[in-house]
């Protein structure tokens, strides 16, 4: 299983009156964890809107477990948790840069889709990058 590791220090602007960072910055990070994980995986999602194919947000969770708090050097932990046949599921921890504490958890779930909005199958282009990392589980009716 292939991981990507992506260092974030947090800004005055991501925090609340105490210095806390806000809730929903988490799932900012987790976007970021997610395209640097594509670019480990020699695609830019750039490349993958260019031919027609998005990954609409379907469901996030993410488990809060301790603030991160202004200037923190945090790192983003990200990989790819299983992908079927029009769907695909990032997994993510983020830690203090020492990687001692886990701040939180959490998952996105994407659905492949056409410019249009109609789900897709994930496209050649993309499954030969994937799945040798990740084969795709086509058990699964998603």
């Amino acid at each position: 299983m292939k991981k990507n590791f992506t260092k974030i220090r947090v800004i005055y602007a991501d925090t609340d009156a105490m210095g806390i960072v806000y809730h929903t910055n988490y799932i900012r990070w987790f976007e970021i964890g997610r395209n640097e994980l594509f670019r480990d995986l020699g695609m830019v999602y750039a490349d993958m809107e260019a031919a027609g194919y998005q990954l609409p947000l379907t469901k996030v969770f993410c488990h809060y477990l301790q603030p991160a708090r202004y200037d923190q050097v945090l790192e983003v932990e990200t990989w790819i948790d299983y992908l079927r046949r029009a769907s695909i599921r990032f997994e993510y921890v983020i830690w203090d840069e020492t990687r001692q504490n886990r701040l939180v958890e959490g998952y996105t779930v994407h659905a492949c889709t056409n410019r249009e909005g109609r789900v897709r199958r994930f496209p050649a282009f993309l499954l030969e990058k994937v799945t040798p990392f990740y084969p795709l589980n086509s058990s699964d009716p998603s």
